[in-house]
């Protein structure tokens, strides 16, 4: 036998008060569970009787009886309310160990490089379920954060979207990547920098940048051979000439040192800003555990390794 509330008659209170009037067996047994007064919970009876057609609980003497309907249902109310509690009262304990979740993550390639290897041995370590994926950067922005297709973006921009919440992690700064035997190893100065070839790392293909409007306020231009879509094809390509890229220094040291590079410090005059290091993701995520979980993972290795990177 079921419960007859309709949906415009459903009133978690009256769930409540009949789960307590069925355990306790009693009106005054109820209003104690409860916290209420006696006509609170008499009046709220009066109103299951009428949705019921039961009497839910009938006198026998000095004590209360419970009807067959009021018997059947019992269960079926105690399970309610457990699952009614369940949504409006969520655990947030996270069991790690039985964790089963596949997270995507969203980076160009040489901060997938930096972090991947830390970030999934962490992961492992604690919560062998998990498994990620690491996406590379589209050549043109998307709605993949609102639509749940990327759980977390990792860069040095911000969507301008309102619901995306962005954390800044840190600050990496630029340096230029050069072969170890070049010539303007030891001695780039500003002048010489806009001397030679350059490359620049674009998802969309662009040939200028900031450095660009930053060597045009001092008078100076630079040519640009080339741009490339990810930071090792750039820095494959500067390998074997002469051209300079114009990298993140932390991020791409791993890179860097796979292509047998060198760096420079970028030309002080140019005064460009330090990137930032931003973690975003929809709001959606904000309560979730493991989402929250991962976001601190995130954190965590990128910090350790711009700590590392800043050690003597």
């Amino acid at each position: 036998m079921k419960l007859r509330f309709t949906v415009m008659q459903l009133d978690l209170n009256l769930l409540t008060t009949l789960d307590a009037l069925l355990t306790e067996g009693s009106v005054m047994g109820a209003a104690e569970r409860l916290h209420l007064s006696s006509p609170a919970v008499s009046r709220s009876l009066g109103r299951i009787r009428r949705l019921t057609g039961d009497d839910i609980l009938v006198r026998t003497g000095r004590f209360m009886t419970p009807t067959p309907y009021a018997l059947a249902v019992r269960e079926q109310v105690s399970g309610l309310i457990r699952q009614a509690n369940a949504v409006l009262a969520p655990s947030r304990d996270l069991d790690l160990a039985a964790l089963e979740r596949t997270f995507t993550l969203q980076c160009h390639d040489a901060l997938t490089t930096a972090v991947a290897p830390l970030l999934l041995a962490s992961i492992a370590a604690q919560a062998p379920g998990v498994r990620l994926r690491f996406l590379t950067e589209t050549a043109v922005d998307t709605d993949d954060l609102r639509h749940g297709r990327v759980d977390l973006e990792i860069g040095a921009t911000t969507p301008e979207l309102p619901e995306v919440r962005t954390e800044t992690v840190g600050h990496d700064r630029l340096v230029v990547a050069l072969r170890a035997d070049h010539p303007c190893v030891g001695r780039l100065d500003l002048e010489s920098y806009a001397a030679q070839p350059h490359l620049l790392v674009s998802r969309r293909g662009r040939l200028s940048d900031p450095v660009d409007e930053m060597l045009a306020s001092h008078g100076l231009r630079r040519r640009v051979l080339a741009a490339v879509g990810t930071t090792a094809a750039a820095l494959h390509v500067v390998s074997r000439g002469d051209a300079l890229l114009t990298v993140q220094d932390v991020m791409c040291r791993p890179l860097i040192a796979a292509f047998g590079l060198t760096t420079e410090p970028l030309p002080e005059p140019l005064g460009l800003p330090s990137p930032p290091i931003v973690c975003n993701w929809h709001q959606r995520y904000d309560t979730d555990p493991g989402h929250a979980w991962l976001r601190a993972q995130a954190r965590d290795v990128l910090r350790t390794i711009l700590a590392a990177a800043e050690a003597p």
